[in-house]
């Protein structure tokens, strides 16, 4: 008889949530992970009384209001939001693109004008049906921010030509004629008091965990402790690549600890320019509004900047990089997955797609509820 009704195969979000829930209907449960901590990508740790989010800035944000009730029984969100900034050569703009943008790129000081002067330069430019990014981009806010604003951030971030990038990418571009300076339009927004990796502790608590094993390494012995296995890991990985590999991009970050109490003001402020060689850098106390656990000032600063990179085999993969070819070959997987006697596979890597958080968390009560009933 196995001694565990769920092997669960990854300590994030989706496998946190799984876990809890299974765990909460009397199954038995494993979770394992490769890392030597739980939360995945979403770990953060404390650094000279900073809650440093080590794989980059995770902002929770939703409009989803099951999910919102949700993550609150295991954290207390604080009031953070989202407004980074967009450097260009020294230059400072803000992000999302608003007024305060508009009147520093072109002197206008009326969402009128701004208007016209959008739609202006989107004439211009002779574009009705944007067939890529930099013409979606260009329809948004006109060629003036395209070329400042977007064009070599995205580039970066992506690896290739806007040009040779699908629409859709940026249709999520926040674009306002308002002096509202929140990122995000989401009901509930915040990050957790303290750091992700309390609130995922919270999710596991009574759960077996063991970290620091590799799945695919032990795959026979670790498929023999359990009745079923719930795989978050990446799908061609499972498979041993035998279609060939689906692509991401991944992001390598260079984290120091300042002695000096600010370093950039803000949590986030991306460099858009082509001859800055990282995306963004993130100052992580300002997600927690400078202070410590106490509510006193910190003394010091942690900043982390981000460069994005080609995956290969080995690195952490991030972004799926959902085009047709790597659409199609996941498919392919898919299928196969399908046919894998006692094992479910979910999360941005085991169905290649990309999720924001409280998407992941959704995705996993409903995986939760259609495996293990209400």
């Amino acid at each position: 008889m196995s001694r565990y009704d769920y092997l669960v195969v990854g300590a994030g979000l989706f496998g946190a949530v799984f876990a809890h829930e299974a765990d909460a209907r009397g199954k038995r449960v494993l979770v394992i992970d490769k890392r030597p901590h739980i939360a995945g990508n979403v770990y953060t740790e404390q650094v000279e009384g900073i809650p440093v989010h080590r794989y980059g800035a995770h902002i929770f944000h939703t409009n989803d209001e099951r999910v919102w009730e949700y993550v609150n029984r295991f954290a207390v969100f604080n009031r953070f939001t989202n407004s980074p900034v967009a450097n260009y050569h020294g230059e400072l703009y803000s992000l999302p693109f608003n007024m305060y943008t508009f009147n520093r790129m072109w002197g206008v000081v009326t969402p009128e004008e701004a208007a016209k002067k959008i739609a202006a330069q989107r004439e211009a430019a002779g574009i009705t049906e944007p067939k890529n990014l930099e013409e979606q981009a260009i329809s948004l806010v006109g060629t003036d921010i395209y070329e400042k604003l977007v064009k070599g951030y995205t580039e970066k971030q992506w690896g290739r030509p806007c040009r040779e990038l699908p629409a859709f990418i940026i249709k999520r571009l926040p674009v306002r004629l308002t002096f509202d300076n929140n990122y995000f339009d989401a009901a509930h927004q915040g990050i957790p008091v303290g750091g992700y990796t309390h609130m995922v502790a919270n999710m596991l608590e009574g759960v077996e965990q063991r970290l620091g094993v590799d799945y695919l390494t032990n795959k026979k012995e670790f498929d023999a402790l359990a009745e079923k296995v719930m795989y978050t890991g990446a799908i061609d990985a499972y498979f041993d690549y035998k279609l060939g590999a689906l692509e991401y991009r991944s992001v390598r970050f260079e984290t120091e600890v300042l002695d000096r109490p600010n370093f950039q003001g803000n949590a986030a402020v991306n460099y858009t320019d082509t001859e800055t060689p990282w995306t963004r850098i993130i100052e992580h106390k300002w997600f927690e509004f400078g202070k410590d656990a106490q509510g006193n000032d910190l003394p010091k600063t942690v900043i982390s900047r981000e460069y994005s990179a080609e995956w290969k085999r080995g690195d952490e993969p991030y972004y799926p990089i959902n085009d047709e070819k790597n659409n199609t070959l996941y498919q392919q997987y898919k299928a196969m997955a399908a046919k894998e006697p006692n094992v479910l596979f979910g999360g941005r890597l085991g169905e290649y797609k990309y999720y924001d958080m409280d998407q992941v968390i959704a995705r996993a009560l409903e995986v939760s509820e259609a495996e293990l009933g209400d």
